[in-house]
């Protein structure tokens, strides 16, 4: 009986073969054997198969356009935005200044240092009754630590920035021949001188095309798509690479004034802001 059954299935698997052979036959396509099963490997008309799509060229197509979207985007805004952006800031303020006073570059350190967490006005209602009483370090030095915490009171965290002024002033005696370096890494070494306060004496005080991200520049470079960032250094990173180099001495500036006066933390004054239609803000203020 199971001699019988065995014949007979080989009997109708030889015959499902001669079967699928021929129907490929008639069809004029060649059967292709593999895993067990016929596969017809040719189409009904024209007995040519069809070549598949090229994976290789279109993925290469489509890098291509990526790539071409990339370099003309910059950040979340094209590079001809953000060429735009900054023509518009020049034309509007050519040459833009710090509104911090100060005589030299030893009194802008000490400006710049003495504006940390404080606001310009502040430290412009002070520095007056200091510089008049000293404006080297020698003279400052001979003021001590008390007399410089008497005129800068009104200056929040004024103690500890006293403390500073007389410390780097003792520094730049010592290692520096009384003078301001013209490094940030010097900069750097100075007591109560971190990254932001020496590009701003590097930018304001020797003219390097140098950017302080402070709050405001942080929060417009975020806010208009120009140099989205997390931290002032991402920030900072991204706009030295996407501002343009005929405009990057004024482009610390620029920003900082922008953000203070036109696009505020609390509300941003989109009406009357140069670059509302190319900022990404939205919804825009309408007063």
């Amino acid at each position: 009986m199971g001699r019988q059954h065995g014949a007979k299935t080989r009997v109708l698997s030889v015959a499902v073969f001669w079967y699928g052979r021929a129907l490929c036959h008639s069809l004029k396509a060649k059967p292709v054997i593999g895993g067990g099963k016929t596969q017809v490997a040719q189409r009904l008309t024209g007995g040519e198969t069809k070549k598949p799509p090229n994976r290789r060229k279109a993925s290469g197509a489509k890098r291509k356009t990526t790539s071409a979207k990339r370099k003309s985007s910059c950040t979340k805004l094209t590079c001809a935005q953000i060429e735009e952006m900054f023509a518009r800031f020049r034309a509007a303020d050519p040459e833009p200044e710090t509104e911090l006073n100060y005589h030299d570059t030893y009194t802008l350190l000490v400006a710049v240092v003495l504006s940390a967490q404080a606001t310009d006005i502040s430290v412009n209602r002070a520095t007056p009754a200091l510089f008049a009483v000293a404006r080297t370090p020698e003279t400052m030095i001979a003021l001590g630590e008390a007399g410089v915490s008497e005129r800068i009171k009104t200056i929040g965290l004024y103690r500890n920035k006293a403390k500073n002024v007389i410390a780097l002033s003792k520094k730049l005696i010592a290692h520096h021949d009384g003078k301001v370096p013209e490094t940030r890494e010097d900069l750097e070494t100075l007591p109560g001188v971190g990254r932001k306060t020496a590009n701003v004496v590097l930018n304001v005080g020797f003219g390097q095309p140098t950017i302080a991200v402070d709050t405001h520049i942080f929060r417009v470079s975020n806010r208009t798509g120009l140099a989205p960032g997390k931290t002032p250094l991402k920030v900072e990173e991204t706009l030295e690479r996407v501002i343009p180099d005929e405009y990057k001495l004024h482009a610390h500036h620029w920003l900082i004034l922008h953000g203070r006066y036109v696009c505020k933390a609390r509300k941003p004054e989109c009406w009357r802001c140069t670059v509302a239609d190319i900022c990404v803000f939205k919804p825009k203020t309408i007063s």
